[in-house]
């Protein structure tokens, strides 16, 4: 499927018109989701101003990537799953709007290069460092994309918990249900790295395990 649909050339900026149509569809969600799902935010001001970052959610349901889009105030990338692609307007839809796909099944080098690409040209771009929806109230072990990319980059990763979702979106269900939403966006964490450079292996594997520690204290505090 990869090869038919999905076009694997290098990231491309996003355009004049592709940002003024995610401001657009965040604003839209904002009015639907605000009074549907009691949507609260807490830790807006611990956001980085002015520079790139890695967002990384926690991931329960599959509404994690509207309240991410409508909480945070600037525009964001998403490396999102590659069957979303099997719908062409869909795919090139989302990638008109920033996002790029990821094969989840193998390890995906271009979608990598695609986040450090999204960075290296002032987005943000958020990373699920689970991978898939995971259930229950546990932090497993964490895909070190997140902590590559910001190691290499040199930018900081925002941790995000999300409560509320499961009830928003269970798994199985078609439809969005009413339910109460919270958000809470930690400290970002910034890599102990050296500033040029190789990155040391141990230095990401050590900021995974950190960011798992944040984010479980962040999700324990929502749920």
């Amino acid at each position: 499927m990869s090869k038919v649909l999905i076009d694997r050339a290098p990231l491309r900026p996003i355009s004049k018109w592709g940002r003024v149509s995610y401001r657009v569809f965040r604003g839209i969600g904002r009015l639907i989701l605000k009074p549907l799902w009691g949507l609260k935010v807490e830790g807006l001001d611990r956001l980085p101003v002015g520079v790139a970052y890695v967002i990384a959610p926690v991931h329960r349901s599959y509404v994690d990537f509207a309240v991410v889009a409508a909480v945070i105030p600037r525009e964001v990338r998403f490396m999102a799953k590659d069957s979303v692609w099997k719908w062409r307007w869909l795919g090139r839809f989302i990638e008109f709007n920033g996002s790029f796909p990821v094969d989840r099944e193998h390890v995906d080098r271009d979608a990598l290069r695609r986040c450090e690409d999204a960075v290296a040209g002032g987005d943000p771009v958020v990373m699920f460092p689970e991978g898939r929806r995971k259930d229950g109230p546990v932090v497993e072990e964490l895909f070190d994309g997140p902590s590559f990319v910001a190691c290499r980059n040199r930018v900081p990763i925002v941790p995000i918990a999300i409560g509320g979702s499961v009830e928003a979106m269970p798994r199985g269900a078609k439809m969005i249900h009413p339910a109460r939403v919270r958000v809470v966006i930690g400290e970002p964490i910034y890599p102990d790295v050296p500033p040029t450079g190789r990155v040391p292996r141990r230095a990401v594997s050590d900021n995974t395990e950190h960011l798992r520690d944040v984010l479980q204290s962040l999700y324990d505090s929502v749920r």
